[in-house]
């Protein structure tokens, strides 16, 4: 019985692949050389990417920034010119506009996303055309890393390889729908792949709507989420919201009085426990152009208004 249900299981994820396979491209690009003038040859790039509704793609800043040309090759082959609508290098997205061809995939929610759960990774590593499917589990969420002169918070941590190419390509859960996008931005973690949330992507798809473009909308804090195991080691008297570990000089919250240590509870009333949380509290208060927080120093509990900076 357990043998015939892992091949159901099986049959299921290989059913699953076909079909989102049918939204998945191959991102082509040409750098021009920076010694173009001495006869050097353009500089090729490949990444992945996949359809999110009928001309429009998203895959990373990183696969197309620098590119004078880009182009979208579908999983029949088919090869379009595309051009760049918006470039986030803050949130590592691009948005691609092309020919229409090709099935949009479905988007989850990535904020239901569970540890243990199985997650597939479709993309083209190393360049080849044809897509390939890793599979592995969601390791963490709410994860940051740095790479040169990016910082980016609250990743989906996986097992699934996630090779150079594999970038922009879905992390998809196994009811086929898209759950993140892949970055290979890390290229020395060795069996640790990382996935920018699709609800990133979602605010990333609505700023360009309601703006024209992606802002960065920030209050000048780095913060890190609490967990039972911490607030024990270090005696905090709380177990759930943001730890305040660098206020930037200058920046709203240092003049609204933040300190590091600070612990923001909750903002405009809603209970803070990830990194997203808050990010999506302040690009939501953009119009407003403040953000009231909830915090806690030490045994004391007060409430803070801190102004947003949009660039």
């Amino acid at each position: 019985m357990e043998t015939m249900d892992l091949r159901d299981l099986s049959r299921e994820i290989a059913s699953i692949v076909k079909k989102v396979k049918q939204s998945v491209v191959t991102i082509s690009t040409v750098i021009p050389h920076p010694m173009s003038f001495l006869g050097y040859e353009p500089v090729k790039g490949y990444g992945s990417g996949f359809i999110i509704a009928p001309g429009y793609v998203v895959t990373n800043a990183h696969v197309v920034s620098g590119a004078s040309r880009v182009y979208v090759i579908f999983s029949d082959g088919y090869a379009s010119e595309a051009i760049i609508v918006a470039i986030d290098p803050h949130r590592d997205l691009a948005l691609l506009q092309t020919s229409e061809h090709g099935e949009p995939i479905k988007l989850g929610d990535s904020d239901r996303l569970e540890v243990g759960e199985i997650v597939l990774a479709i993309g083209s590593p190393l360049g080849l055309l044809e897509n390939s499917v890793t599979m592995g589990v969601v390791s963490a969420v709410g994860r940051s890393i740095s790479s040169r002169d990016i910082l980016l918070e609250d990743l989906i941590q996986t097992d699934a390889a996630i090779n150079p190419g594999n970038s922009g390509g879905p992390l998809i859960n196994l009811m086929g729908e898209a759950v993140g996008v892949a970055t290979a931005i890390i290229p020395f973690a060795q069996g640790i792949g990382f996935a920018i949330p699709i609800n990133t992507v979602k605010r990333f798809i609505e700023m360009i709507k309601k703006y024209g473009k992606p802002l960065r909308a920030w209050i000048g804090v780095y913060v890190m989420p609490l967990n039972p195991t911490f607030s024990a080691l270090y005696k905090i008297p709380v177990q759930e919201g943001l730890l305040v570990v660098r206020v930037i000089p200058g920046s709203p919250a240092e003049r609204s009085g933040l300190l590091e240590g600070d612990i923001i509870l909750a903002v405009d009333g809603k209970l803070v426990k990830k990194i997203g949380d808050l990010r999506k509290a302040i690009e939501e208060g953009i119009d407003r152009g403040y953000v009231e927080l909830e915090v806690m120093r030490g045994s004391d509990v007060f409430r803070v208004r801190t102004r947003i900076l949009v660039e």
